[in-house]
C-alpha cells in the first residue's frame, strides 16, 4: 500500500490492534510486521503517536566540526544583511510565486474567518477598549491566557510577567535594546534565522556564530570556550524546532545552557516561535521553565500558528521586565488592540488547541513529503534536517552548487527559496538551502522538482559526491 501510494510519507499507518482485528492474526504477528518493515525503512514508530511512513530521506547534514573551534573562531563578526534579503521578502509579497523562501504558515490552514468573526464581534464588545491604546503590558485577558497555555512549556508565569509585542521579530528587538549597546557582541546558534541578522545590524551588534548540530542545536561546548575568551554581552537562541535547522535541543542541553550562561551572569534571549508545532508527543519544554533567577528572556507569537497578519506576539522578560517596557513605550507605545482581543477570545474557546491539533498533523505530513520530494529530486550527496517540529527544511548540497546562483534560477522559474549565505555572516553555508514545507502540495511539488534539476544542472550533474567533500 505503501509502494502503490495509499499512504504516504508523513501519514499514520493503522496500529497494531487495528491492523490485527483487521487481518484476524495475532498482535505479535503484526509486532514482527512492522519490526520488519521498519528494519526495511518503510515506516517509523513515534513515541505515544503511532506507526507513520517514512520518506525516502538523503542523509541528515554531518555535526559541525567542534574541534576547528579553536581561538581562531572566536573573532565577532560586524552584519552586513545587505540587499539580498530584502529582495526575498520582497519576493513574499509576490502572489505569482511558489513560496518556498520565506517561513510562513499555509494560508489555507490559518482559521480567517473564524479569526475576523472574533474581532468584529470583540471589537463591537469592547467598544472603547478597542479604538483605544493597550499600554503595554498589554491585554489582561490576552496575557493571562498565554500564562495558562505556558504551563505546557513548563513556565509558570504570571500575567504581569508578560509584555505583549507586535509580532515575535519586536520581541526580540525589545530584548536585545534592554540588555546590548552598539558594539556588544551577541552569541547566536549558526545558521541564525537571516531577520535576526538584519536586527542586528541595525542595533551596532557584533556577532559572534556558535556552531549548531543538526540534532541537538548549540554546541554548549563552544559556547563555554567562547564565554571564557570574549566578552559576550548576551546569547539568542531557537531552542525549539529552530529555524532553519527545525531541531528541537535536548532537555538535558537546555538545562546545561542555562547553567552555564548563570555561570557568566550571561542572559539568554529564546526564540520559541514555533514552540506550538510538534510534529508529535507533548509540547517541548523551554530553557526558560528552569529560569529561578529571570535571566532568560522568553519571546514568542501566534504568527507562525494563528495569523502572521495580526502581529500578535509577547516577550516574558523576567528580572529585564522594566527595561522592555520602556523600550516598548519609546519603540511603537503599545500593539494593535482588537487583534489583541481577537486572539484573546479565539485561546478562551478552547479553538486555539483544536486549532493546534490540525495543523500539527498537516505540517508533520508536508515537511515528510517535501523531505521524499527533494530525496527523488535533487543530486546525490544533498542532505537534509530531520526536524521534529515548525515547518522548514534544511537541505546542505554538493559544495559545487551554489545556493545564490540556485536562488537566481530558481526565481526566474517563479519560485522563491532561501539561499544558505543569509543565514549567516560567513560564507560557510553557501551550499544550502532553507525550504518552507508549509506551502508543498502536490500542485507545488513541480517546483521541488524543478529546483532539483537546477541544483543538478549546477552541480555538473556528475558522479554523487558528498555535501561535506
Amino acid at each position: 500500500m505503501v509502494a502503490k501510494g495509499t499512504y504516504t510519507p508523513g501519514e499514520r499507518v493503522p496500529s497494531i490492534r487495528q491492523l490485527s482485528r483487521q487481518l484476524r492474526v495475532s498482535v505479535n504477528t503484526v509486532k514482527a510486521a512492522y519490526v520488519h518493515l521498519e528494519d526495511r525503512r518503510i515506516i517509523e514508530a513515534r513515541p505515544q503517536s503511532g506507526y507513520y511512513v517514512c520518506p525516502s530521506l538523503p542523509e541528515p547534514p554531518r555535526e559541525p566540526d567542534i574541534g576547528a573551534s579553536g581561538t581562531a573562531a572566536f573573532n565577532p563578526a560586524e552584519v552586513d544583511a545587505g540587499g539580498l534579503v530584502m529582495r526575498i521578502m520582497a519576493d513574499v509579497m509576490d502572489p505569482g510565486r511558489v513560496q518556498f523562501g520565506a517561513a510562513v504558515p499555509d494560508p489555507a490552514l490559518i482559521p480567517a474567518e473564524k479569526l475576523n468573526r472574533m474581532l468584529a464581534a470583540e471589537s463591537r464588545r469592547f467598544r472603547e477598549e478597542s479604538t483605544g491604546y493597550a499600554m503595554p503590558p498589554g491585554s489582561l485577558r490576552l496575557r493571562t491566557q498565554i500564562t495558562r497555555r505556558m504551563v505546557r512549556s513548563g513556565c509558570t508565569l504570571r500575567p504581569d510577567d508578560i509584555i505583549i509585542t507586535t509580532g515575535a521579530t519586536e520581541a526580540v528587538f525589545l530584548a536585545l535594546r534592554a540588555v546590548c549597546s552598539p558594539g556588544d557582541t551577541l552569541a547566536v546558534g549558526s545558521p541564525i534565522h537571516f531577520n535576526f541578522l538584519q536586527l542586528f545590524q541595525s542595533l551596532g551588534l557584533r556577532v559572534l556564530e556558535i556552531p549548531s548540530s543538526p540534532t541537538d542545536g548549540i554546541s554548549i561546548e563552544v559556547l563555554e570556550k567562547a564565554l571564557r575568551e570574549v566578552p559576550i554581552r548576551a546569547c539568542l537562541v531557537i531552542s525549539n524546532f529552530n529555524n532553519p535547522l527545525g531541531i528541537c535541543m535536548p532537555d538535558e542541553r537546555k538545562r546545561r545552557l542555562l547553567a552555564l550562561l548563570a555561570r557568566f551572569d550571561v542572559p539568554l534571549i529564546e526564540d520559541d516561535i514555533n514552540g506550538d508545532l510538534p510534529f508529535s508527543g507533548r509540547r517541548p519544554l523551554t530553557v526558560k521553565s528552569w529560569d529561578t533567577a529571570g535571566r532568560v528572556m522568553l519571546c514568542a507569537s501566534f504568527s507562525k500558528t494563528l495569523a502572521p497578519g495580526y502581529r500578535v506576539g509577547w516577550i516574558a522578560p523576567g528580572r529585564h521586565f522594566e527595561a522592555v517596557i520602556r523600550q516598548k513605550l519609546v519603540t511603537s507605545i503599545a500593539s494593535a488592540t482588537p487583534t489583541q482581543l481577537a486572539v484573546a477570545e479565539f485561546l478562551t474557546s478552547g479553538g486555539y488547541a483544536r486549532h493546534l491539533r490540525a495543523i500539527r498533523k498537516a505540517y508533520r505530513a508536508k515537511t515528510a513529503q517535501m523531505a521524499d520530494a527533494v530525496g527523488r529530486a535533487f543530486p546525490p550527496g544533498t542532505r537534509v534536517t530531520r526536524p521534529t517540529g515548525g515547518f522548514t527544511l534544511w537541505l546542505e548540497m554538493p559544495r559545487t552548487v551554489d545556493s545564490l546562483a540556485l536562488y537566481g534560477l530558481a526565481r526566474e522559474q517563479g519560485i522563491t527559496i532561501a539561499p544558505g549565505r543569509i543565514f549567516s555572516t560567513t560564507d560557510r553555508f553557501g551550499h544550502c538551502i532553507r525550504l518552507n514545507a508549509a506551502l508543498f502540495s502536490e500542485k507545488t511539488r513541480w517546483a521541488v522538482e524543478a529546483v532539483g534539476r537546477m541544483a543538478h544542472q549546477l552541480a555538473g550533474d556528475g558522479p554523487a559526491q558528498d555535501s561535506t567533500d
